[in-house]
């Protein structure tokens, strides 16, 4: 699956814009704030419904203008799928495949499947367990419809319960039979939820040790690890133990919304003692696994984002990064850069389809001849 053109009309800092891509490794070189990762973020939009750096749609729509378009032509298992994306202030957001428009968006997610490498990724290790429940529950709703509206159930459960927990503390009075009724659906959605979690964690964890040990030369030993309150207790035990003190916190204090992931090096927290490298080195094999974990299950491999992956990286571990997405199974390939003069050296050494493409102050693009 590739995708074949992009166009843009009044997307960040982009007017319009029309590009032909190369179905392999697509570059964007250009100084910093000239809009190479905007780029990124529009592929990132086709595939997931939104932006990777701003969730607000109109906070992506070019200053001063009132709307936004995003389009893209894919080949996806040989048939052509055109995929529309249009938010006008004011207004809802429209997603299209093939002209019609779909009912939920969630209805897309899975189609084009897709893995973005970028500095924010840092977040994963220095953030909340949210962050890490975010990347868990990305990517596995990617490859499972089910997983993904078990989640939403799952969410709309959570905030129907912790609204009773909140007119309990105001009214001093509770409806236990209700109370009853959104724990049974917390149960019903989150066990699968669960369930699925421990299964990605465990069969991604030998694919992650594997690239981990192919990007860091073999050097470091590092885990994964699922945190989860029902790893201890029951759903319906842990809703009924943890009743009064969500009593008073006024909110759900046990389930699968609280988990998390641990990510330890040579045994220790990565967040305390990775140095900034090896973190850099950790995610990038991470993504390189949810890559390869999703391209297993689906049987198509996502498109690639690779955002200034190398701003803290030699030039050799650049090269080895490279040269190791380049290969066959990771298809189509989109990187942004800053030193373009690395990049064409690194891309003249493997053979491999690629356009280069220049970006200017004033936001234009020039394709670059070897």
């Amino acid at each position: 699956m590739h995708l074949k053109s992009l166009s843009l009309v009044n997307f960040k800092n982009y007017e319009q814009l029309d590009i032909p891509l190369s179905a392999r490794i697509n570059c964007f070189v250009g100084e910093n704030g000239v809009g190479k990762t905007n780029l990124l973020d529009a592929v990132h939009y086709l595939s997931l419904c939104k932006s990777n750096l701003n969730p607000v749609d109109s906070q992506n729509v070019r200053y001063e203008q009132d709307f936004l378009v995003i389009q893209g032509v894919f080949d996806r298992k040989g048939k052509e799928e055109n995929i529309y994306c249009g938010f006008k202030k004011q207004k809802k957001k429209q997603f299209k495949r093939n002209q019609k428009e779909y009912t939920k968006l969630s209805e897309h997610i899975g189609l084009i499947p897709l893995v973005m490498i970028s500095p924010s990724d840092s977040i994963l290790i220095h953030g909340g367990s949210e962050e890490r429940r975010k990347f868990m529950n990305g990517v596995i709703a990617q490859y499972s419809r089910v997983y993904l509206e078990n989640l939403i159930q799952y969410n709309r459960a959570l905030s129907q319960r912790n609204r009773l927990l909140k007119d309990y503390a105001l009214s001093r009075s509770s409806d236990p039979d209700m109370l009853e009724v959104w724990d049974e659906q917390l149960i019903r959605y989150g066990e699968p939820i669960y369930e699925e979690r421990v299964r990605f964690i465990n069969e991604l964890l030998p694919v992650f040790n594997t690239f981990h040990a192919h990007v860091s030369g073999n050097r470091e030993q590092v885990t994964l690890h699922y945190q989860a309150d029902l790893e201890g207790s029951g759903f319906r035990e842990g809703l009924k133990a943890s009743l009064d003190k969500d009593r008073v916190l006024q909110y759900t204090s046990f389930g699968i919304h609280k988990d998390d992931l641990g990510m330890d090096l040579s045994g220790y927290s990565l967040k305390k003692s990775g140095s900034q490298g090896q973190q850099k080195t950790f995610l990038v094999a991470l993504k390189l696994a949810e890559f390869e974990f999703i391209r297993k299950l689906t049987e198509i491999p996502p498109i690639l984002l690779l955002d200034d992956i190398f701003d803290k990286f030699d030039a050799g571990r650049v090269k080895q990064i490279i040269s190791l997405v380049a290969e066959n199974q990771f298809g189509q390939i989109f990187i942004t850069d800053t030193n373009e003069q690395r990049l064409k050296g690194i891309l003249q050494e493997i053979p491999i389809d690629h356009k280069v493409f220049r970006i200017t102050s004033d936001a234009r693009l020039e394709e670059i001849n070897d």
